[in-house]
């Protein structure tokens, strides 16, 4: 049985009693329906514990794997929402984006319609540090704000432990990030200010900006030292297939990165789960980010999805 519908965050309760307020709103939280509507969102509910708050998904919603049995609310149509599953659902909360896999203004409409209005946490992160933030943003809303905290501390001290290996004095080699190959867009968002922070340059795009299409000759104006092919949301097999198209092409040879042949200089990573997801993961993909960049192996991942060139 559900409990009585409170906000989470106590500034808006109306209880007046704290002893009551504070063992309803435990009793809420082990209560609580959370519908998810975005991969990396999906991801930090799992962090923060909340596997068994989750009772909707986007078809994208892909990790951990055991998530099968949680109903899609989308179907591969990037604005396609079940509305009446997900009205069957009665979240409490809904995680989402607002340039996310379903409209922002179609979630707002659709939650508005229902009995009990949901609380609607939209997430959009420009960097490593909001992704720290909607962590906690995350936590704070189901009921799980310790849970996150420690997390938060974890992922955090990970981060800077790594930028310990950084020399912020030597010059990095510029880094073409791809995460798309036909048109061709170089990363944005949160993956400029991580290539920075690791030592490179990414002369292409500005940290914070979208990612954006560019021309092949700012590509060869830039003269990459390295490149990452990271297409969103296609897997290595799908990587490799679109490095051979680029090998195809006449700009490719012309890049440094092409012409000096130096091992693990192109790097193909999977763009289905790293780097493209501001969730946990970011962290593991900073921290191969870093070993790559600065020749220290032993900093990488253990079986982070990456291939060689």
């Amino acid at each position: 049985m559900r409990t009585v519908r409170i906000t989470p965050n106590c500034a808006g309760c109306s209880y007046e009693l704290r002893g009551l307020c504070g063992r309803v709103c435990s009793e809420y939280s082990l209560n609580m329906r959370v519908v998810s509507l975005l991969p990396s969102a999906t991801e930090l509910l799992i962090e923060v514990g909340g596997s068994d708050l989750l009772v909707g998904r986007s078809h994208a919603c892909d990790l951990p794997r055991d998530l099968t049995h949680v109903p899609m609310l989308t179907r591969g149509n990037l604005c396609e929402l079940d509305e009446s599953l997900l009205a069957e659902l009665a979240p409490d909360v809904i995680l989402t984006q607002d340039l996310g896999l379903v409209d922002a203004k179609t979630v707002a409409r659709v939650a508005a319609s229902l009995r009990n209005p949901p609380r609607i946490v939209s997430l959009d992160p420009k960097s490593i540090f909001d992704v720290f933030d909607d962590l906690l943003r995350v936590g704070e809303a189901v009921g799980r704000a310790a849970e996150a905290e420690r997390s938060m501390v974890t992922l955090r001290a990970r981060y800077w432990s790594a930028i310990d290996f950084v020399n912020p004095f030597v010059p990095g080699p510029e880094v073409l990030f791809l995460e798309a190959t036909d048109p061709v867009c170089v990363a944005g968002h949160w993956t400029p200010s991580l290539i920075e922070a690791a030592g490179a340059r990414h002369s292409l795009n500005a940290a914070g900006a979208p990612s954006r299409r560019v021309d092949i000759e700012d590509i060869l104006a830039a003269a990459p030292d390295r490149v990452v092919i990271c297409p969103t949301g296609l897997d290595l097999a799908r990587v490799r297939e679109e490095c051979s198209a680029l090998e195809r092409t006449r700009w490719w040879p012309l890049l440094p990165a092409v012409m000096d042949a130096k091992p693990r200089s192109i790097a193909l990573i999977d763009g289905k789960h790293m780097f493209n997801r501001p969730g946990p993961r970011l962290v593991d993909a900073f921290e191969w980010l870093v070993a790559w960049i600065n020749g220290l192996d032993e900093l990488a991942p253990q079986g982070f999805p990456v291939e060689y060139r």
